[in-house]
């Protein structure tokens, strides 16, 4: 397992408090988005673009340093999930290319397409069947617009403003392979599994 991370998106509720709280007066409808970032995986690197990896090549490693030997040498983290959280893990092909910002503005165009923030209430089972049938297109749309900022020469991505930080004159995208696995927490599991 190379460089990958998860970040976990949240609707921020009213009666949260938080500096990321929404303004209160504005309805939900006529706000841009409440989609917040509540957890961000830590970054794990040697240094600038060696990340360490989890895995193991038949041999032992000569340098102790060169990976982790088992997934315990590596940070770990929980977080509690809540319903209507969308969950992103994907590899550095993804982060390295497309801003958390623009990971959460698409999150929540996906949501806006298929009506989960739309002002419809919806049951917990139409919900879930709904997420079911529609996630698999968020992980799609993700790898899409990661591919597309790869390529582009004239963007800030994340992967060229931290090379900037070191030292390393670097613009546009960073063409890398890209998996993305997305879920939508919603509370009942779907009949259409």
């Amino acid at each position: 397992i190379g460089d990958s991370g998860i970040i976990v998106l949240r609707h921020l509720d009213s009666e949260v408090s938080s500096t990321l709280q929404r303004n209160k007066k504005t309805p939900r409808l006529e706000r841009k988005s409440d989609l917040r970032v509540a957890f961000v995986s830590q970054q794990q690197l040697q240094s600038f673009n060696h990340p360490y990896q989890l895995g193991w090549t038949g041999e032992e490693t000569k340098d102790k340093d060169s990976s982790f030997k088992k997934a315990s040498d590596s940070c770990t983290s929980s977080v509690h999930i809540l319903r209507g959280d969308i969950i992103i893990m994907a590899t550095d092909g993804l982060f390295d290319n497309v801003d958390i910002d623009d990971v959460a503005d698409i999150c929540l165009q996906w949501e806006r397409d298929n009506g989960f923030v739309n002002g419809s209430r919806k049951s917990k089972q139409e919900a879930s069947d709904l997420s079911a049938k529609s996630i698999s297109s968020l992980a799609r749309i993700l790898c899409e617009k990661a591919r597309e900022n790869s390529l582009d020469s004239t963007i800030d991505s994340p992967f060229a403003l931290l090379a900037k930080d070191n030292d390393i004159m670097w613009s546009g995208g960073m063409p890398d392979d890209c998996t993305v696995v997305a879920m939508h927490v919603v509370g009942s599991q779907s009949h259409s599994l």
